[in-house]
Parts: C-alpha cells; structure tokens; sequence
C-alpha cells in the first residue's frame, strides 16, 4: 500500500480495533458452533471474547489482542483470512478488514460464472441504437447489444475482444484505423496482466494469440504497456459510411472485474445523425 503519514496510521489502526470489536460484539458461541461455557450468563460484553476468536482463527490470543489494539505487528493474508473466517465476514468486510490492517486486499473471486443480471442487460439494451459491451478483466465478452454486433462486426462466435480484434476478417475490416490502433490495444492488454501475471485466464487468451497470429506475436514482444482510457473508436459501415465513437470504459461497482463500454457518437462528425437512418437500428431502438 502507499506510504502512509503517522496521523493516517494512528486513525486506521483505531478503525481497525472499532471494526473488530464490533464484528466480535455481533456474535454468539453459539453462531460460531462453541460451546457458551462457565459464566456465559456473565459476559461483561455482548459477542465472542478475544481470547475465542483466538481459538478459531488459530491464532495466539496475545497477537489477535494485540492486533485489535492496533499495535504495530506483522499482519499476513492468510491470518487476516482465517480472522475473517472466524468473524464471519462479508467478501466486502473482508476487504475492508485487509485495508485496516495495512494490506491490498485480495481480488475478488472470478466473476465468469456470475450471470449478467438484468439491469445491466436492459441497460445496454436501453444504450441503444448506440453501441455498448460488458467484458471482464481478460476481455471476454459477457452481452453484446445489437448496436455493437452491427456497427462493430462482432458476431455469435466471439467470445474475447483481443482474439476477435486479431482473428476476425470481419470485425478487421470494419475498423477505420486497425495497424495504428493495435500496438495500443496489445499494450493496454499487457497492463491488465501485470495486475495478475499467474492468472490462467489471461495466459489462455495470450497462448492462443500467439500461435494464431503473428502481428499480436510481434506487438507483445515489445512489452508496450499504455492504460485504458477514454478513447475514439472509428469503423466504416457499408450502409452508413465512417462512424465515430468515443468510448467510455466504465468499472462495475458489485462486479470489480467487470467493465461496462459505452460507445457514443462523436459530435460534429455526423455520426449519430448516420446512425439514425439505419433501419436496423432503428427498429432495434428502445422505444
């Protein structure tokens, strides 16, 4: 984590000790499968004592006081880990328990097999005739609205932005600017692995593309890395002509691994007045 000043270390640390006493304070022996014990009827405190969250966490109970006291300590993942387990924690308590204690917290589990809820369906549904996209974190497409399948050259079989952007004729065709924009887009990948080099999904996508392609092959042996950003995104339509975008990346709040991608049209060059006559999105439009 960023260094931090003495004053900011002094108020996380108190968070830390008002964070945990009030996890502890929220349950039982009996929520945590313990038995009550000899003077439970006693208890100076509502919710577990120090020295049982000790025990279920397996950890010494001087180092868990400690740490409650926000004593300057060394302080592991996996102990804060089993700490969250013993407290019962939220995947979001968890995180916050990890900043209070002075760590990154850890990504969050993977997000592939959560399905796409309805309100961000409806949403691309409702950014129509305009295009828009949900990917996650190795650039899988997750909902396509009609709008980029048409304007963009995505079709039923892409399953990944990247592979789609190097092995598809079609979606290659459509795109105004593709060689000058590819060394960006494979630089821009690059950065999204550093975050997580071991992840298996990132390495797949990487794997598959260098095989197949040797201009991908070429740009990443360069080792560019260039951030996201708000970018223009030109393609040439049959009907339409040449469009332009500008695109929008946007993080999805209860899904960090997902990201939204608005695409709309940029003023002065035509495009949204283009985009209306087309009858396919048109009739596709949200009424």
């Amino acid at each position: 984590m960023p260094r931090e000043t003495p004053a900011a270390t002094r108020q996380r640390r108190e968070q830390l000790r008002a964070f945990l006493r009030s996890r502890r304070a929220r349950l039982t022996p009996g929520d945590v499968g313990m038995a009550d014990g000899p003077g439970a009827g006693r208890r100076r405190t509502p919710g577990l004592r120090r020295e049982e969250v000790a025990v279920l966490a397996g950890v010494g109970v001087s180092w868990y006081t400690w740490l409650e006291q926000g004593r300057d300590i060394n302080v592991s993942g996996e102990v804060l880990d089993a700490i969250g387990v013993a407290l019962r924690l939220s995947e979001p308590e968890r995180a916050h328990l990890y900043l209070l204690a002075g760590l990154n917290p850890p990504r969050a589990g993977a997000t592939g097999e959560t399905a796409v809820t309805p309100e961000l369906r409806h949403l691309l549904e409702a950014w129509m005739p305009r295009p828009g996209m949900l990917r996650d974190r190795h650039w899988n497409l997750l909902l396509v609205n009609d709008a980029a399948r048409e304007l963009f050259g995505y079709g039923d079989a892409d399953r990944n932005c990247l592979v789609t952007f190097f092995t598809s004729p079609r979606y290659r065709s459509m795109q105004v600017e593709w060689e000058s924009a590819a060394p960006a887009v494979v630089a821009a990948y690059r950065a999204c692995v550093a975050h997580d080099p071991g992840d298996p999904g990132f390495a797949e996508v990487v794997d598959e593309l260098s095989v197949v392609s040797e201009e991908f092959a070429e740009l990443w042996a360069r080792h560019d890395v260039s951030v996201q950003a708000q970018t223009v995104k030109a393609v040439r339509h049959p009907e339409a002509g040449e469009l332009f975008f500008d695109t929008t990346p946007l993080a999805v709040v209860d899904h960090p691994d997902w990201y939204l991608e608005l695409f709309n049209p940029r003023p002065g060059t035509g495009t949204a007045e283009r985009l209306a006559r087309l009858p396919l999105l048109r009739l596709a439009a949200p009424a």
